[in-house]
């Protein structure tokens, strides 16, 4: 199974770009897309931006990653 996150677009060098999640940065290409700037955010898997999404689709995808590293709430007593 492979997991692609979405990651936020913090420089582009050609086709090459700075991505963040988090405390988490890494350099990806960026040769599948077109257009890409700063501030978009982007979904990565294995080194390589493979789509752009919106905002409101980013903060969706994170929140619903997020909800699966919570632990589960305990039944009241």
């Amino acid at each position: 199974m492979c997991v692609a996150f979405p990651m936020r677009v913090t420089a582009v060098t050609g086709d090459r770009g700075r991505v963040a999640l988090g405390d988490v940065e890494q350099e990806v290409s960026l040769e599948l897309l077109d257009n890409v700037a700063v501030g978009d955010y982007v979904i990565v898997h294995a080194g390589f931006a493979l789509q752009t999404l919106d905002r409101g689709e980013a903060a969706e995808t994170l929140a619903m990653l997020g909800a699966l590293t919570r632990p589960e709430e305990e039944p009241a007593p």
